[in-house]
């Protein structure tokens, strides 16, 4: 005899009340808590979620869990000045209050220092490429300069990374767009080295698969030229978004949704 199939297992209650706001926020990991993981980061923006009072969407299902939606996150241990996510509210917030509610709950160092409201497709897609800057204490300027030349003369730069995968080799420079080297300003060191030699590199570096980040980069410099910093590079993304193809530059992700009401409300219905 043919059984009837089962009908899948509901959660007790009531449905989750339906999103009606997105938010897309920008914020920063500094100083010391450069050293948080993404989880890390995570289980204290879910806290700051809970102290600000934020009416925040959940999924449904047994476990119920707030929908906030992370884009590609900086690696542990490096700094970053433009880290994005997304959020769903179930009751509309003006932005820069939810912005302020947040940045007070959040612990120093990790900031919201922006906040709009999502008004086009998943920005993750306008997240194209990055700009770094890496900090090389006891390099001159002359070393870090062949060693750039070097490097971007190169038509490929193969380097090895551990994944969860297993050990891989990639072409590091396939990824890079520009690369740059530059004298750090006399007493910037952070950490009593200012008289010291040091050495800043800018480099901005297209989000491809696999992802080159700049430990590659790193490993690549030492590849083609032997450079090698005595101490650990001091690494911060400065920004993340879409990619100018004509000037190099990255530029804001969040520009179409802070432009978007605009386009919304002109004269006739159209830009």
């Amino acid at each position: 005899m043919r059984r009837e199939p089962l009908g899948k297992r509901q959660p007790e209650g009531p449905p989750p009340a339906p999103a009606v706001q997105r938010v897309r926020l920008r914020y920063t990991k500094r100083g010391r808590l450069r050293f948080t993981s993404h989880r890390d980061f995570q289980r204290a923006f879910e806290r700051a979620l809970r102290r600000a009072g934020v009416p925040m969407a959940y999924s449904a299902g047994f476990s119920p869990h707030p929908k906030v939606s992370y884009a590609n996150a900086a690696p542990t241990g490096t700094g970053s000045e433009a880290e994005y996510l997304e959020i769903a509210v179930v009751e509309r917030c003006d932005p820069g209050e939810l912005r302020s509610r947040l940045d007070e709950s959040m612990p120093p160092g990790l900031d919201i220092v922006e906040a709009v409201e999502a008004c086009t497709s998943d920005f993750t897609d306008r997240l194209e490429a990055s700009e770094w800057e890496l900090r090389l204490d006891g390099v001159t300027p002359a070393e870090a300069g062949r060693a750039v030349a070097a490097f971007l003369a190169a038509e490929s730069v193969e380097v090895e990374r551990q994944t969860k995968k297993g050990l891989r080799t990639f072409d590091a420079r396939a990824a890079v767009t520009s690369l740059t080297s530059a004298e750090a300003e006399p007493g910037a060191g952070a950490d009593g080295r200012g008289q010291e030699p040091c050495a800043i590199l800018r480099l901005v570096v297209r989000h491809l698969t696999p992802a080159v980040r700049p430990d590659d980069v790193l490993s690549g410099l030492r590849a083609t030229a032997d450079l090698a910093p005595p101490v650990p590079a001091a690494v911060t993304r400065l920004a993340q978004g879409p990619l100018d193809e004509e000037t190099g530059t990255v530029t804001d992700p969040l520009a179409p949704d802070r432009d978007a009401p605009l386009v919304a409300t002109a004269p006739g219905g159209s830009a």
